[in-house]
């Protein structure tokens, strides 16, 4: 092992950072989070772990956090923030630190994500071209996304979305930061691209009868047409590239499952959690 004494975690209080952060102090790192000025959400971090104020839009403001900094768990937050600032961000953490885990994703790793979409893709390209030891987590989707379905399982018993029949290898948002805490705090990781999935091929349908099963209640999916479904994604927020690559990747998910791999037991020693397991413990979030 080579520790590193103090890592940064960016978009550090969302569904992932809580969970990368934790895993870090219990690897004995010193851990510093990014987080905004007025974050609602700094409470989802475990104690022991330092606040920083910062703006991944304003790269002076990272100045301070990353002072004295050996690695970063980089995350960047694409649906909020565009990728500007990234070509700045990315020197300033090369200025300071020696590696680097970065966020990516399945679409990469299949070819399906065009560097020029200003995504996961572009930020590799942008890491590659850097002196940092650089790590790629390219991931599926995480488990946490169907809690996307919440607000319409708690209403009712039918869940509306579009591809029920798209097969997932979704991970658990706790096993990927176990990849990445692993990654910053032990050798040999340096260039490499990991492809980390969960255990297991599930549908989204089957995710959703999961759940039911879990609370104890009988849900069934209904399908929304393409066109229906990009118009109510645009509409919510979704820049619409990212809206167009991800119904597309749906529809070819219900003929071919998603991609899978072995990574989270072989990087971390234990086997990744399957979608029940996770429901498990989210339950209270759909009653």
């Amino acid at each position: 092992m080579s520790a590193q004494n103090v890592v940064l975690v960016t978009a550090a209080t969302g569904n992932l950072g809580p969970h990368a952060a934790a895993r870090l102090l219990d690897a004995g790192v010193s851990v510093r989070a990014l987080v905004l000025p007025d974050d609602p959400h700094r409470d989802r971090l475990p104690e022991g772990v330092e606040v920083f104020h910062g703006d991944l839009a304003d790269p002076d403001s990272l100045d301070a956090a990353l002072d004295g900094v050996d690695g970063v768990f980089l995350m960047w937050p694409f649906f909020t923030l565009n990728v500007d600032t990234a070509p700045a961000v990315v020197k300033k953490i090369e200025a300071t630190a020696r590696r680097v885990a970065f966020v990516s994703s399945v679409g990469v790793h299949i070819g399906l994500e065009p560097v020029d979409n200003n995504c996961h893709a572009y930020m590799e390209q942008l890491l590659e071209g850097t002196s940092l030891d650089w790590t790629f987590l390219r991931t599926t989707g995480f488990h946490c996304n169907a809690l996307g379905f919440a607000p319409q399982i708690r209403a009712g018993d039918v869940v509306r979305y579009p591809y029920g029949a798209a097969t997932r290898t979704s991970v658990d948002e706790r096993d990927l930061a176990a990849v990445g805490a692993a990654v910053l705090t032990t050798d040999g990781h340096a260039g490499k691209k990991y492809l980390v999935s969960g255990p297991e091929e599930v549908s989204q349908a089957e995710q959703v009868r999961i759940i039911g099963e879990v609370i104890g209640r009988e849900l069934r999916w209904e399908d929304i047409e393409h066109d229906a479904a990009r118009r109510a994604m645009v509409d919510s927020g979704w820049p619409a590239s990212y809206a167009d690559g991800a119904l597309d990747y749906f529809a070819q998910l219900t003929t071919t499952p998603e991609v899978r791999s072995d990574a989270v037991r072989e990087l971390t020693g234990r086997p990744a959690r399957t979608f029940r397991e996770w429901a498990l413990d989210r339950a209270d979030a759909f009653r």
